[in-house]
């Protein structure tokens, strides 16, 4: 997670019960947080009152408004040596100077006008063009006949007619006329399978994928790729990154088909990554059927839905990630255990690697069976299904 979900006061009110004799065990379970958390709090808390927090809290905000005006005043020196302008003298060059500011630099029309000592009305101002009205008239005529046509076929119509211009006075009014062509693109559509999908009943038959995001402590973001196999509900894989493009998910499919072999079907929503060219390439090449959801309908894509809310809730909600390394380490420690050793309800109380290797002894068939076979490894009797009284 970003930040911590308790106030400075909170986080002292928690050092303070473990001074009274409170273990950490016992407060990192209260409080939903993990060991490594703690510590970190009391490696900056500890010894703090509450009003020397509001202090640090007070010269924090200071510091950062400090820092905010010597970035500004150091962005701003380093927008006026970019200015290809030798002398700004007439007010055209300090209006193309203040343009070039405001549109290669990002800053506002006020702060550019300020810094090349120029009236904002000054660079308001649009000068009036004599002698264009024949050409602009004609230009939007010919541009209502030819839809299609862009700024260079209409000047060569312009030239048949005798309305010569340049290409650069030509382009120049063709946008200040708003006749760009707009580029046909139809809405991007995910293809695949749209039938309504059967239970597994073997590993490797069905994969499920999807993305979650979280960020560091100092605010930068970072996504996880999860894969889940939907019959022994194993979390294949958990990558970590600060950007996931298709191309790299097709290359962690390729490692985790490399150890565990190829799945007959793999199953995700219509993300840009998901619906790329890259994994449209890659589940031709591999011969992987590949099942997108409807759009909107995530109940679709249950397991790892499922999956993902166990990962942000046991994971990613308990601990402060300083660096990508150290959520790399956390999350995939935290993938093992889920693996080995955390207790599944839907695997009749096994772990999905227990569970996995139940299965493997016996062939797959219906729920019961299934079922049954958890019961078998827990050492117990699955206990007889009652009939109901019906009236007909």
């Amino acid at each position: 997670m970003r930040k911590s979900r308790y106030s400075e006061e909170q986080i002292i009110g928690m050092l303070r019960e473990h001074e009274a004799g409170v273990t950490t065990k016992e407060l990192c379970r209260k409080y939903g947080i993990s060991d490594a958390t703690f510590y970190k709090y009391k490696a900056k808390f500890g010894g703090m009152t509450v009003s020397d927090a509001q202090r640090l809290r007070t010269l924090e905000a200071e510091n950062a408004k400090l820092k905010r005006l010597l970035a500004e005043q150091m962005l701003d020196n380093a927008a006026l040596k970019d200015l290809a302008f030798k002398k700004l003298l007439t007010p055209d060059v300090k209006r193309r100077a203040a343009r070039h500011l405001v549109e290669a630099h990002g800053l506002s029309e006020r702060r550019a006008c300020r810094l090349v000592r120029l009236d904002r009305s000054t660079f308001q101002y649009r000068k009036r063009d004599a002698g264009d009205e024949r050409l602009r008239e004609r230009l939007r005529d010919l541009a209502g006949e030819r839809r299609r046509f862009g700024y260079r076929r209409l000047g060569i119509l312009l030239a048949r007619e005798g309305l010569n211009a340049n290409h650069k006075k030509l382009y120049r009014i063709y946008r200040e006329e708003g006749l760009a062509v707009r580029r046909r693109r139809g809405r991007k559509r995910a293809t695949g399978t749209r039938r309504p999908m059967l239970l597994p009943s073997g590993a490797n038959q069905r994969w499920s994928l999807d993305f979650v995001a979280d960020a560091l402590t100092d605010g930068r973001r970072f996504r996880t790729l999860c894969v889940v196999d939907d019959f022994t509900r194993e979390a294949l894989a958990i990558t970590v990154d600060t950007s996931l493009s298709g191309v790299r998910v097709g290359r962690e499919l390729d490692r985790i088909i490399a150890r565990r072999g190829k799945p007959a079907m793999i199953v995700s929503d219509n993300g840009t990554e998901l619906t790329s060219h890259a994994i449209l390439r890659w589940q031709k090449e591999r011969g992987v059927e590949w099942h997108y959801i409807a759009p909107g309908k995530p109940q679709q894509n249950g397991f790892v839905e499922s999956f993902n809310g166990r990962l942000r809730d046991e994971c990613l909600n308990e601990h402060l990630f300083s660096s990508l390394s150290e959520a790399r380490t956390l999350i995939e420690a935290w993938r093992i255990d889920y693996n080995t050793c955390r207790p599944h309800t839907s695997l009749g109380g096994l772990a999905p690697v227990i569970y996995a290797q139940q299965t493997r002894k016996h062939r797959p068939g219906s729920p019961e069976l299934r079922m049954g076979s958890a019961h078998r490894a827990l050492n117990l009797e699955p206990k007889p299904e009652r009939k109901a009284n019906r009236l007909y």
